[in-house]
């Protein structure tokens, strides 16, 4: 069995953003030289995600508005953990979102359904973040 390891790393422009990474997480797939096995992607940060879904700009405003009805970031003052920081909302979300996905891999590529693609979700921006992609198999 083999393993492969790497890190993307990214730097967002605001606050909340959401990036296809499906990209680059088949560039990692062809690095591997694996075929056959389970690919991880994980955020690395409390405050971000890495989740599945369909890469449709009304669905990326729906998350959004959804997020912030069940995790509003203003006030801050609602928030217990908001003392030195001001991200509590951020932490919320990303449980909501998720922290990683795993999927098959299969003669190469992503064994996906026909819409699914992989995105980072980062909800307290403006800073340098990373993901980790692990793929192990033959």
């Amino acid at each position: 069995m083999k393993s492969y390891r790497k890190e993307l790393w990214f730097n967002t422009t605001k606050r909340r953003e959401l990036i296809n990474i499906t990209g680059d997480i088949i560039n990692c797939i062809a690095e591997s030289g694996i075929k056959e096995g389970l690919v991880l992607v994980n955020a690395m940060h409390i405050t971000s995600s890495v989740f599945i879904n369909d890469d449709e700009p009304g669905l990326h405003s729906d998350y959004e508005v959804w997020l912030e009805k069940l995790a509003p970031e203003k006030p801050y003052s609602q928030y217990k953990h908001n003392g030195f920081e001001d991200n509590a909302d951020a932490h919320l979300k990303r449980t909501i979102m998720g922290r990683e996905v795993v999927c098959a891999l299969t003669k190469g590529s992503l064994d996906f359904g026909p819409w699914e693609q992989i995105f980072y979700g980062e909800f307290d921006g403006k800073r340098k973040k990373r993901v980790l992609v692990k793929i192990i198999g033959e």
